[in-house]
């Protein structure tokens, strides 16, 4: 008669599979369950004698699955993953009873213009709540993914993973902001009219690493271009911005307001404003979780009253 691999075990230890299946190390795995690294190793040591199975071999930099391994995360991860959205689930959601850490990866182009208002209205409803925002960055889908960030806000990441779910958040209209004084007087222009300046451009880390968005604009329409600056840092291109006739690409939530010396220009592609969407990125077994629903709402919100505050042309 074949074991009875679940009645035997503590399930317990299932969970503790998973995360070193995920960290592929004793030391990320114990401090993400805020355990000692002894106690992952004798875990272990529990699940290898339990499913006699090595299960990880040890390898420059971490840990390797063994198939078997590798097999076993893929078919119970969905079940652990049901059983959370049951659980959760259970319970009526209250902002105001979240006494955690909530962890935001927000692209460049978001953070920077959303920091004060999200913390304000999220602080507002879930007191006890402590927010972290962080940058988003390369490793962001892989954070969603493990746990370890729970909701990001980029554009559409190219190669996103079937786990991390991107959902619509707002469309915001593209605008460039250059310094008063600029050569360029019009509040309105063509790709045209920015032929022959130089552009400084944000760097979005996962999503425009390796080119500038404006640039490829520019591109199909043949008109005479240059990328003179790029930076993940936003005070930087507004440094270089003020001093030099370059033109920073952002978009109608940035706070213009906030940098004295900036103008927004709007820019029209074929007789219409240039939009491109944000998305809300999360793991798709947190679609209907009410945390992640609510999270969600409040980043809608917010960045629909800062694009509405900064429209400057009704074309």
């Amino acid at each position: 008669m074949a074991k009875d691999l679940f009645s035997s075990l503590d399930l317990n230890l299932l969970r503790t599979f998973l995360v070193v299946y995920q960290e592929k190390n004793t030391r990320k795995t114990a401090e993400r369950l805020f355990v000692s690294q002894p106690a992952i190793s004798q875990a272990l040591q529990k699940l290898r004698h339990h499913f006699d199975d090595e299960l990880f071999v040890k390898v420059h930099g971490g840990l390797q699955p063994t198939s078997f391994c590798t097999e076993l995360a893929n078919t119970i991860t969905p079940y652990f993953h049901g059983l959370e959205s049951a659980l959760n689930k259970s319970n009526q959601f209250k902002p105001s009873d979240i006494d955690h850490k909530i962890r935001l990866a927000l692209s460049p182009v978001v953070l920077t213009c959303l920091s004060g208002s999200l913390y304000k209205r999220i602080k507002a409803q879930a007191p006890n709540a402590q927010l972290e925002l962080l940058s988003w960055k390369p490793s962001t889908q892989e954070d969603i993914q493990k746990g370890t960030v729970d909701l990001g806000v980029s554009y559409v990441i190219p190669n996103s993973t079937k786990e991390v779910y991107a959902k619509k958040l707002i469309d915001v209209t593209g605008r460039i902001f250059v310094r008063e004084g600029h050569p360029i007087k019009k509040s309105v222009i063509e790709p045209l009219d920015m032929a022959g300046f130089e552009i400084a451009s944000m760097i979005s880390p996962g999503w425009n690493d390796n080119f500038s968005y404006a640039s490829q604009i520019l591109d199909r329409y043949s008109i005479e271009h240059k990328v003179g600056f790029r930076s993940e840092l936003i005070m930087a291109i507004i440094d270089v911005v003020l001093h030099t006739d370059m033109y920073m690409p952002h978009s109608n939530i940035f706070p213009v307001e906030n940098y004295s010396g900036l103008r927004a220009v709007d820019v029209l592609i074929e007789g219409e404003l240039y939009k491109t969407p944000i998305h809300a990125h999360f793991h798709v077994k947190n679609r209907n979780n009410p945390m992640i629903t609510w999270l969600f709402s409040e980043i809608q919100e917010a960045l629909t009253e800062q694009a509405d505050k900064h429209n400057l042309s009704q074309i």
